[in-house]
């Protein structure tokens, strides 16, 4: 009786044509809510205006602070340690900064301290004097 039962269920799925859906090769029909395009032209023109604005100049993020020093030849110190870094990550943005009396080079615009604490991984042996510090960072642009 089960055998009979499996034969005819294997006659059945065996008469029934298979096919696929239509044969568009290589077709893909996105559909989605035009606001979502709407919200993303917004977002671009948003951070546009914000690169664009100088009273806007960041977001809160981290940065790896690699040279901080005063003194007589310290900008000039400040200049080679940001080129130096420079010519090995070229990557990674960097930035020279004073504050009176300290110049201080700082690298990266990481948006969380795990991301900064990783690129502090990878450099600690060339900077030891190195560390993680909150900073204002740059807005990551959209393409």
């Amino acid at each position: 009786m089960i055998k009979y039962f499996v034969i005819s269920g294997l006659m059945i799925l065996l008469s029934i044509p298979l096919t696929a859906q239509d044969a568009q090769e290589g077709y893909v029909n996105i559909v989605q809510d035009s606001r979502v395009d709407m919200l993303v032209e917004k977002h671009i023109e948003m951070n546009e205006f914000l690169l664009k604005n100088p009273d806007h100049n960041g977001v809160e993020g981290y940065r790896v602070q690699i040279f901080f020093e005063s003194g007589n030849k310290s900008s000039t110190a400040a200049r080679e340690i940001m080129k130096e870094f420079e010519e090995k990550y070229t990557e990674i943005p960097s930035y020279l900064t004073w504050k009176a009396p300290n110049f201080r080079v700082r690298v990266g615009d990481f948006r969380t301290r795990m991301e900064a604490e990783g690129f502090l991984q990878k450099i600690i042996s060339v900077y030891p004097n190195a560390w993680v510090i909150k900073d204002k960072i740059n807005f990551p642009r959209l393409n």
